[in-house]
């Protein structure tokens, strides 16, 4: 859980950017919406196989000019 300390003097809207700025370093958001809902195992096969031939074809297209 990210915490901050709101310094003296210091607006909401500069520890509100603080704070999201540790939320991002420590992944929350990345990880909330990874358990936002269930994969299923096959299901999780599935995409993990599907964005490997993704970036294979991203590849392959770089690589001839």
């Amino acid at each position: 859980m990210s915490v901050i300390k709101v310094k003296e003097n210091e607006s909401i809207e500069q520890a509100m950017r603080r704070f999201k700025k540790a939320c991002e370093k420590a992944g929350i958001l990345t990880e909330l919406r990874r358990r936002e809902y269930y994969d299923k195992p096959s299901i999780r096969k599935k995409k993990k196989a599907a964005a490997a031939r993704k970036r294979a074809i991203k590849k392959m297209r770089r690589m001839v000019p």
